[in-house]
């Protein structure tokens, strides 16, 4: 019992974004569902998120997802979180739809 007590201690002392540990063989769904049920707040890293990541953002799918990151590659990478209203298909509502979820 006192094991099970301090791994519920030492999990609570560690937080960290769900972007830095979310592994790229998840599909978004767990993503979303991993960064709830740990607590987590799910930032995603505009700079660095892999293709599943950024799906996991709300009214971006595979294609939207690959444009971005062809953006980023094609930029030097983002240099505000507002640059996203660059890429082609993504437009002010979903930026506004995930403004909060984003960093760079």
């Amino acid at each position: 019992m006192k094991s099970t007590s301090m791994i519920c201690l030492l999990a609570s002392l560690i937080a960290f974004p769900l972007a830095v540990t979310a592994k790229d063989n998840k599909a978004p769904s767990e993503l979303k569902q991993q960064a709830v049920s740990q607590g987590y707040a799910m930032r995603i890293q505009l700079n660095t998120a892999s293709l599943a990541q950024l799906q996991a953002l709300k009214g971006i799918g595979q294609a939207k997802a690959r444009a971005i990151i062809e953006y980023r590659d094609n930029n030097d990478g983002f240099k505000s979180v507002d640059e996203l209203t660059k890429v082609k298909g993504i437009g002010p509502k979903v930026l506004e739809d995930n403004k909060d979820l984003l960093s760079l």
